[in-house]
């Protein structure tokens, strides 16, 4: 999962998987900015985070907690 330390989408995100025990692993672009240029191209040109990718190589940005365990169970 993408995100910044100052959004609150992705504060919310990341306290909803923790307490549903959802295991995933966090890029903050602000100490990685090496993958904005990424997340920009799965968004349309835009830096919108929480962007999630998933196993299959897809992604979703700012996915509800439901949408996010629908596709991991796909």
């Amino acid at each position: 999962m993408f995100t910044t330390g100052w959004c609150g989408y992705c504060a919310r995100l990341k306290s909803q998987l923790t307490r549903a025990g959802v295991p995933f692993t966090e890029i903050d672009l602000e100490a990685a900015p090496e993958h904005i240029g990424f997340v920009e191209e799965v968004n349309g040109g835009n830096r919108t985070v929480p962007t999630v990718v998933f196993p299959d190589g897809t992604s979703a940005t700012n996915p509800s907690l439901a949408e996010v365990r629908e596709r991991l169970a796909a």
